[in-house]
């Protein structure tokens, strides 16, 4: 399905204005996040690997055409143009897996404003969503303090997409798979089940449901907690006895941090070291609490906060422009300055931990490590992202940030993200221009 029409209709109302008034110079957009969502310390971009695959892709076919000419909007010499387009611009961004913060530039476009303009939705769209969820999975990472986690939020995630990406997304960020089989033939993720309550109430009994399971798969991971916990662990018990493999039991109601240890005690009691699995609205608030009060998990099942970002939703991404033929481009509404020209993001790191960034011209020679990388020139792919790379490249860059930022509340410190001189000094001389300008008015 060619998803070009992806768009909200203003991109292509403007995209038709710039057409008819001969304004298609060669322009610069910036994708970057305004501000954090609630308790996050830093960020994750993710979803680059999707955006260079829709620009490099991005077409109208015939019934979008169509389409748009039953709007009675658009002269047949812009329809002939679209018809006709093909991205031929650069594009750079900072590869998935990587942190990043507000009002660092994510990703910069250059190429005719028209191509750079309707691109925009689409890129929001993809880049929004999954940052949100990377930076949500790199937080239960931190949490889950080396538990080993597996994505459990498809029947929740909102709509078919979503739940592939957060498949995908936490996969990259640590997760060792999924429960959407769809998304583990998709991606070569590794998938991970174990079975509903109603299997077990579709039995007599649940020791009957136990047996019957067992018989169809070898080690199996068991529910216990259709009725009672306990006396479900002691039905697995009496099976281990009787010589059955079972790799482990999953506990998904009640007092986690007590029925974790007594669970694990009454098999480790009669000489059974079996793995405790434990779901059932986890986040990285509820993790953190119960290991802190003792629970004993071996891994966990994250569902429907995961899957949803559920104390944060969304991120405020934009895409403005910062430059065209004419000069440096800013807005200067109130709490939404941007800062002008193309830029480049330097990261510099003390004894291997990140210590700060400089956002700068593109064209400055900054100290520190360049975070924009070249994906697209001239409309040809340079750099393609391969899933495991970007997870061996985000667990790199994990470990390289500061303790004081590894919290799930709100740090104190912030993190330093400067600004070039030349940078600061290019941004106020354009505000008093736009300042005088108004007067002028």
């Amino acid at each position: 399905m060619n998803i070009s029409l992806l768009t909200d209709l203003y991109e292509l109302t403007m995209a038709y204005s710039y057409f008819k008034s001969n304004r298609n110079e060669i322009s610069t957009f910036e994708l970057f996040i305004r501000n954090f969502p609630e308790n996050r310390n830093f960020l994750v971009s993710a979803g680059i690997d999707d955006i260079i695959k829709i620009i490099s892709n991005f077409h109208f076919e015939e019934e979008d055409i169509m389409y748009l000419k039953s709007l009675k909007l658009f002269s047949d010499d812009f329809l002939d143009y679209l018809k006709n387009f093909k991205f031929k611009g650069d594009v750079w961004a900072i590869p998935s897996g990587q942190i990043y913060f507000p009002n660092e530039p994510v990703i910069r476009i250059t190429a005719d404003r028209i191509s750079a303009q309707i691109l925009e939705t689409i890129i929001l769209n993809q880049f929004n969503f999954q940052s949100m969820i990377a930076s949500k999975c790199a937080r239960i990472i931190l949490a889950s303090r080396n538990i080993p986690c597996v994505d459990f939020s498809a029947r929740r995630d909102h709509g078919i997409d979503s739940s592939l990406k957060v498949a995908k997304v936490s996969y990259m960020c640590g997760f060792i798979g999924t429960s959407n089989v769809l998304a583990g033939k998709i991606y070569n993720i590794p998938v991970y089940g174990t079975m509903a309550h109603s299997y077990i109430m579709s039995f007599e009994s649940e020791e009957k449901a136990f047996r019957e399971f067992l018989k169809c798969f070898k080690e199996p991971v068991i529910l216990i907690d259709t009725y009672n916990t306990i006396e479900g662990a002691r039905k697995v018990l009496d099976l281990l006895k009787e010589g059955y493999k079972i790799r482990g039991v999953r506990i998904d109601s009640g007092d986690l941090v007590k029925l974790t240890k007594e669970v694990k005690q009454l098999f480790l009691n009669n000489g059974f070291d079996i793995k405790i699995f434990v779901s059932g609205d986890l986040d990285e608030y509820v993790i953190d609490d119960i290991l802190s009060r003792g629970a004993i998990v071996d891994f966990f099942g994250v569902g429907t906060k995961m899957g949803t970002s559920s104390d944060a939703p969304y991120l405020n991404g934009v895409y403005k422009l910062v430059e065209d033929e004419y000069g440096m481009k800013i807005k200067t509404s109130p709490g939404k300055i941007t800062l002008p020209g193309k830029k480049q993001v330097y990261r510099i790191y003390e004894n291997g931990i990140m210590k700060k960034d400089i956002i700068a011209f593109e064209d400055e020679k900054i100290e520190g490590e360049p975070l924009l990388k070249k994906y697209i020139e001239n409309g040809k792919v340079l750099i393609e992202e391969n899933l495991e790379e970007s997870r061996k490249f985000f667990k790199e860059n994990l470990s390289r940030l500061p303790e004081y930022l590894r919290t799930i509340k709100k740090s104190e410190i912030e993190y330093n993200v400067e600004i070039s001189q030349k940078l600061k000094e290019a941004l106020e001389k354009l505000k008093l221009e736009h300042i005088s300008d108004t007067k002028i008015n």
